[in-house]
């Protein structure tokens, strides 16, 4: 009854939909789909991994059961923010936390408390940064298309070092009276002559310097999780949708005074204590807040062995079936023994382009996202749903043939 009379006032709805808004019933594939038309959108098949651009994650069911249960009641979002982060930092043996939308904006809140720490005056002020040190040095080598996220909150970035790297000595001569930080992505960019983690924090600390680190994808294996707090990183940003949390949520961990600092700059602290933040255009939601929680409870119990013997079998179904269709088709693993959690098909044996085949792919419907360069396409089994590597493989097939 109560869904019929839903359905009355809504009733531009699909029957999808309306399920979807009101939670009667569970949702089936061909409801993903059915759902994603509504909208005048293309459902995408996801063998590139846990990517922004396609939203990100896919839950687990006891994450999506916290939201709901979330959903329930209001609550004051400034205490749901501090005692959150008191249970993260449990978690990851650190001294304190933040959720924030985002690995991004853990980064930029972070910038903003170190810049003003509780100075309220200096907090109205940003993003013009008179009067406060606003000098991030980052090395040369190490330059990427996210470091603008720092730069949003009024500094500068100075370059240390050349294409190849740093040494100490030139970290050491860069840092001066302006020098707020140091920013360090550490996301696996190839090393070089690059200043190490470790020689950076020891030469900053030098200074007084505190060092941010880009650790976005880093949770896996989940010691990356506390590493760089370990080390004496002062300030560690997460994207927590590599963790099954929402798309839209991350991690701040580390220093207390300075998470205190980038917590005041918070949505929450400029509704609910009037102190002027820069990030009150950053708001999370109370249910992505305790599904980050749960979902990194989960991650760090999780048996990652049998996360990865998942994701191998549907890795080796799609293997078989390309080798069956294909005769003759090469693939990384080859090995009847190997863990297929990502397969690279070798394209470029059968005379054809990597880049035009994943373009190929993502043209069906549904899409199909995979990444390519000129000799082979790669698919990471991890957030395909079981079947859709049967669709890949028909696909792939008679593009291929």
């Amino acid at each position: 009854m109560i869904l019929e009379r839903v359905g009355a006032a809504c009733s531009g709805l699909t029957a999808a939909l309306k399920a979807y808004y009101f939670g009667s019933v569970i949702m089936t594939e061909e409801d993903g789909r059915r759902i994603y038309a509504e909208m005048g959108a293309t459902p995408v098949i996801n063998a590139i991994g846990n990517r922004t651009l396609l939203g990100g994650s896919a839950p687990s069911a006891s994450v999506r059961q916290a939201m709901e249960a979330a959903n329930r009641y209001y609550v004051d979002m400034g205490e749901l923010l501090e005692s959150t982060g008191d249970v993260i930092a449990r978690l990851l043996g650190c001294e304190a936390a933040l959720v924030t939308p985002g690995c991004a904006a853990a980064l930029l809140l972070g910038t903003a408390g170190c810049m003003t720490g509780d100075n309220e005056e200096n907090m109205g002020r940003l993003p013009d940064a008179t009067g406060m040190k606003s000098e991030i040095l980052i090395q040369k080598a190490q330059r990427y298309k996210y470091d603008r996220v720092v730069r949003m909150a009024g500094t500068t970035l100075v370059e240390v070092g050349g294409d190849s790297g740093a040494t100490a000595d030139q970290l050491a001569a860069a840092m001066g009276a302006d020098t707020l930080a140091v920013l360090y992505p550490a996301l696996g960019l190839p090393e070089g002559d690059m200043l190490s983690l470790e020689e950076t924090i020891r030469v900053a600390h030098q200074g007084d310097v505190p060092v941010i680190v880009d650790a976005a994808y880093q949770v896996y294996p989940v010691e990356g999780l506390r590493r760089y707090t370990d080390m004496g990183a002062d300030l560690v940003g997460y994207g927590a949708k590599y963790i099954g949390a929402p798309n839209s949520s991350g991690i701040l961990c580390g220093r207390a005074d300075l998470v205190r600092a980038a917590r005041l700059h918070s949505f929450a602290s400029f509704e609910i204590l009037e102190v002027p933040g820069f990030g009150r255009p950053l708001k999370i939601d109370r249910q992505e807040v305790v599904a980050v929680v749960v979902a990194l409870r989960e991650w760090l119990e999780m048996d990652h062995e049998a996360r990865y013997e998942e994701a191998s079998r549907r890795g080796l179904k799609l293997r078989r079936a390309l080798k069956a269709r294909i005769p003759g088709i090469e693939m990384e693993p080859s090995a009847e023994n190997a863990q297929v959690a990502n397969l690279t098909v070798k394209v470029g044996a059968l005379g054809k382009d990597g880049n035009v085949i994943a373009t190929q792919l993502r043209q069906g419907n549904p899409s199909i996202w995979a990444d390519a360069d000129g000799d082979a396409v790669w698919f990471s089994m991890h957030t395909l749903a079981d079947g859709d590597e049967a669709v890949i493989a028909q696909r792939l097939s008679a593009i291929l043939e």
